[in-house]
């Protein structure tokens, strides 16, 4: 696991900024869980809005990697990188995704109050809001934490969700290179066919560095691993 910031000393914020963070990689076999998180004020948000930053899902990857290296060179960001040997491990802990989750929004919410200091933080609906007040530390246990459906309208969350797909990217690309082949995205059967091959050219034990060993991808590989998601 890593993060990242643009700026390493602390900063007071205005009352009206917040921070926003997103995830991607929790529905793909391959590859890690990636959060992001962004501090968000007045000036940040025109700067978002000018750069037409929105979710990641609508957006091609080439435009991603653009747009990542934008807000990067603008903001106070964090990003945390759960790989898949730390994941299945965090799972096997928690045996809840949610859980996981929130854990991971929570650190990029305490790492960038290390920077900032900021009144609230928002994300997307995942799961029950306790889970990320429980997971955050003493700096950031009096952030006013909001779930919302759709979050990624607001351009902090879209921010976060570009750089968390970003970094993805970048992760699976090097998967691919370890393998030898491309890594498909997702968790389709047609996952399965490449998952295979990983296990042909290093042995089932080699998974574990690879995929995200709960989904009933794993099941059906017949590896005899884990429980399903």
């Amino acid at each position: 696991m890593r993060h990242s910031s643009s700026i390493q000393r602390r900063h007071l914020s205005s009352p009206s900024a917040w921070i926003g963070t997103d995830e991607s990689g929790k529905g793909d076999y391959f590859g890690p869980l990636v959060i992001g998180g962004v501090n968000v004020d007045s000036k940040i948000k025109k700067i978002l809005e000018s750069l037409r930053v929105r979710d990641s899902k609508k957006i091609s990857d080439g435009v991603i990697k653009e747009l990542d290296f934008r807000i990067r060179s603008s903001c106070i960001y964090s990003v945390v990188v759960i790989g898949p040997e730390k994941y299945n491990l965090l799972y096997l802990k928690m045996k809840n995704l949610n859980r996981m989750l929130a854990w991971g929004h929570a650190r990029v919410i305490e790492n960038i109050l290390m920077r900032v200091n900021c009144p609230r933080a928002v994300s997307d609906q995942f799961g029950n809001e306790l889970f990320i007040q429980n997971a955050l530390l003493e700096s950031g246990r009096k952030i006013k934490l909001e779930q919302r459906p759709h979050a990624e309208k607001d351009p902090g969350v879209a921010a976060a969700s570009v750089l968390a797909r970003a970094e993805f990217l970048r992760r699976m690309a090097r998967l691919s290179q370890q393998c030898g082949f491309d890594l498909p995205k997702g968790a389709s059967p047609l996952v399965d066919d490449a998952a295979r091959k990983v296990i042909d050219k290093f042995g089932k034990d080699a998974l574990n560095r690879f995929v995200k060993l709960h989904f009933k991808n794993t099941l059906r590989l017949d590896v005899g691993s884990s429980p399903k998601n």
